[in-house]
């Protein structure tokens, strides 16, 4: 659970960095750049004091990175526009954990008590409230459709099947008697993400070269300053690399279905980061359900 518990950290200053990488430098460079620098740095590691490309369960690590770190992330931008950010960031977090719990029951035979799901639900519940879109907050809301309901669900099952693949490659390690890294688990699934991203940009590249008769618009266009490229890596090491490796070590050694209700209070964890890093003030509904995940968190990591 201390694995879980340190995703979640890492993961919600990924979450503040990406914020000021994106406004810094666009969202595709923003994207294919943490990318990038995570899978050289992680690569440096994991072949220099790791299993480098090695390993029995690497297929299943790569297909991993496809479905949560590709499609997955994919689906969170597409859903973004179309959702607002509380109901992308709900619909993600609340329906990975349930997803992933059933799927690895029926795949890897994986068994919760009833505690455990209980004080997992709880988690859910608090963060819920806590990223619940209040009356102030409706004027200016999301116009909610089918298609951005169908991409939040898309961004859900991205990250719950993608860590009941990390599961899988787990379960293939050990029945060959091996012992994958945290840092080489990332690597190896970060791989598969990446390939996807590329592919998705460059056949977004052609289609408005070729398509659309221009390139990508006015965020290709900007020039931003050398600083400015630095929260790229500021990003990429709290996110795909320390954060990832985190959360691999987490699925290598609990359910699914116990750590994604851990890594689901993130946006919680964001709250007194962003008031810290970038004044942002919370509100009482924020904190009220942050109280009530973190109590189901500290029960959760007690009745395991």
């Amino acid at each position: 659970m201390l694995a879980a518990v340190l995703t979640t950290i890492f993961f919600s200053l990924s979450a503040i960095f990406a914020a000021r990488s994106v406004r810094a430098v666009g969202a595709t460079q923003a994207n294919l750049g943490r990318l990038a620098f995570a899978a050289v740095a992680l690569g440096f590691v994991a072949h220099g004091w790791g299993g480098g490309l090695g390993g029995a369960g690497r297929e299943w690590l790569f297909w991993s990175g496809v479905v949560g770190m590709g499609l997955g992330d994919l689906a969170v931008f597409a859903a973004l526009p179309r959702l607002g950010t509380r109901l992308t960031v709900l619909m993600t977090q609340c329906l990975a954990a349930p997803l992933a719990g059933v799927a690895e029951y029926f795949w890897l035979g994986t068994t919760l008590s009833i505690a455990q799901v209980a004080w997992g639900s709880v988690i859910l519940i608090g963060v819920g409230v806590a990223l619940r879109p209040g009356p102030e907050e409706s004027a200016g809301a999301v116009k909610v459709g089918w298609l951005g309901l169908l991409y939040g669900l898309g961004a859900a099952a991205g990250q719950g099947f993608g860590a009941v693949l990390s599961r899988k490659a787990r379960e293939v390690a050990e029945q060959a008697g091996e012992v994958t890294d945290g840092y080489t688990a990332a690597y190896q699934r970060i791989l598969g993400g990446l390939v996807i991203t590329l592919a998705f940009f460059a056949v977004r590249a052609l289609w408005h070269r070729w398509v659309r008769g221009g390139g990508l618009g006015a965020e290709m266009a900007r020039r931003p300053r050398p600083r400015d490229y630095l929260w790229i890596p500021a990003n990429a090491l709290c996110g795909a690399v320390i954060g990832v490796s985190c959360y691999q070590w987490a699925l290598f050694t609990t359910p699914s279905g116990l750590v994604l209700p851990i890594v689901a209070t993130t946006p919680l964890v964001i709250v007194p980061l962003s008031y810290w890093i970038e004044g942002e003030r919370p509100t009482r509904r924020s904190l009220l359900g942050g109280l009530v995940a973190v109590a189901g968190a500290v029960a959760l990591t007690i009745v395991r």
